[in-house]
């Protein structure tokens, strides 16, 4: 099972677009977005998206009321500061990742085989026996690079992509 990872996407439409594209082009069953979404603009572009999309909050979200509405009219309900799922038989955190000892702590903890987090707009992926997987920015704003990333859960790999 393959899923898409994307994070700070503030409000780039044509980035956001992107990704969708891309995730639906590979038949992702589930996408997980670690945040900073920021506006309710944005929030039509996903009805486009053919996975499953598991949301958590960023820093950046303004009117998280309106966006909460918003998705409410696609079936879409945030998951709040932290999520914690279960996929293809493999334990993950979602967060958007604003305090680095708490990104630390889960990913030290061993309650989880991955860590999917944002906030810093670096993509990364860090192996261990839990997988930390920061997509980067779908924005391109911080980095100049767009990305998202895509994570096989049966072999527990996986690779960031530029759009």
């Amino acid at each position: 099972m393959v899923i898409g990872i994307m994070s700070d996407t503030h409000d780039r439409i044509d980035a956001i677009e992107a990704a969708i594209d891309f995730f639906n082009q590979h038949n992702v069953t589930d996408i997980l977005h670690a945040g900073d979404l920021v506006s309710p603009l944005v929030v039509p572009k996903f009805s486009k998206l053919k996975a499953r999309l598991h949301y958590v909050w960023g820093n950046n979200e303004g009117d998280r009321e309106f966006i909460k509405a918003r998705f409410d009219e696609l079936g879409i309900k945030p998951l709040g500061d932290f999520a914690s799922l279960e996929l293809g038989g493999r334990k993950i955190a979602l967060l958007h990742g604003t305090h680095e000892h708490i990104v630390d702590s889960l990913v030290k903890c061993g309650l989880y085989d991955i860590v999917i987090r944002g906030h810093n707009h670096r993509a990364e992926i860090v192996s261990g026996p839990t997988l930390l997987v920061n997509p980067g920015e779908v924005c391109g704003y911080l980095s100049g690079s767009q990305t998202v990333a895509l994570l096989d859960l049966e072999k527990l790999k996986a690779e960031i992509i530029r759009l």
